[in-house]
């Protein structure tokens, strides 16, 4: 069973949702043993109750199988990446908006981004202290308040994001492109790309190409049974044979395999388990 609402009032500017979830992955049926999670662009935040065993690979880097701290933080990613698990797990987590990091951790984006880090190599001994606390609590409600008080804490430390980089994500992703921001931003093409990398974590065309791919995949999620060359059209695609390479990068399988499987939560796709390489 899954829970999640927004969060309170003074942690919407950097926090989407925060969740807490017991069972398996998904609700409504049995967890999968391996899976890609597919990039959204944000940053996650994720302390896991239990010590269930928890491995992720990178296809992008060795593909190899590590296993993952029980506290951590994912970076806004460009490509899927592979999770495998077994057992049920307990989890609390939030959704983070551009600007956390260096609200919440203390770094930029950039630093975070394509990796997982423990969340203890950025708290310290906050980190195991509040997965403590949370272990102690069996209501998914009090969890949920005992993580966001442990945000609330780090709240003195906000400087906002930059206007320029504000405004950008103002817009819907398809309104804008990097030139069109840099012209109106009031600063150099380098320095927006910094200013960008830092706040969210990745480039601001990769960070597009991602929402672009994230429009297809709510589409799809929503059961919308319009063609894929049309709904490739409505992300404003090139071509189709741009939109296949870039579904295919970020989620390892074609536009046609991915809407055969229609997954539950459209981020996570259970995948058959394959042997891995695993350390």
């Amino acid at each position: 069973m899954t829970l999640q609402r927004l969060p309170t009032p003074a942690l919407r500017p950097f926090v989407a949702m925060v969740w807490s979830s017991e069972g398996g992955a998904t609700s409504g049926g049995e967890p999968w043993a391996r899976e890609h999670t597919l990039p959204t662009g944000l940053m996650h935040l994720v302390l896991r109750m239990t010590d269930s065993p928890l491995h992720i690979a990178d296809p992008q880097r060795d593909g190899v199988a590590k296993p993952v701290a029980t506290a951590l933080v994912g970076g806004a990613r460009s490509s899927f990446y592979v999770r495998e698990f077994s057992g049920r797990a307990c989890s609390v987590g939030a959704v983070l908006r551009p600007g956390a990091a260096q609200c919440l951790f203390g770094v930029g984006a950039d630093e975070l981004a394509e990796r997982h880090t423990p969340l203890e190599d950025l708290w310290n001994a906050d980190a195991p202290r509040l997965r403590s606390r949370l272990q102690e609590s069996h209501r998914a409600e009090d969890r949920l308040a005992l993580l966001e008080a442990a945000l609330e804490t780090r709240l003195p430390r906000v400087r906002g994001l930059h206007p320029a980089i504000a405004a950008a994500l103002a817009e819907r992703p398809g309104a804008w492109s990097v030139a069109d921001a840099v012209r109106h931003s009031g600063v150099s093409h380098r320095r927006f790309i910094e200013l960008f990398r830092q706040s969210v974590g990745l480039p601001p065309k990769t960070w597009l190409r991602v929402q672009r791919f994230q429009q297809v995949l709510s589409a799809l999620g929503r059961g919308v049974h319009e063609p894929l060359a049309a709904l490739a059209a409505d992300a404003c695609y090139s071509d189709q044979s741009h939109f296949n390479r870039d579904f295919l990068a970020f989620t390892g399988v074609t536009p046609q395999a991915y809407r055969r499987v229609s997954p539950p939560h459209a981020n996570h796709l259970p995948v058959e388990s394959l042997p891995a390489r695993r350390i």
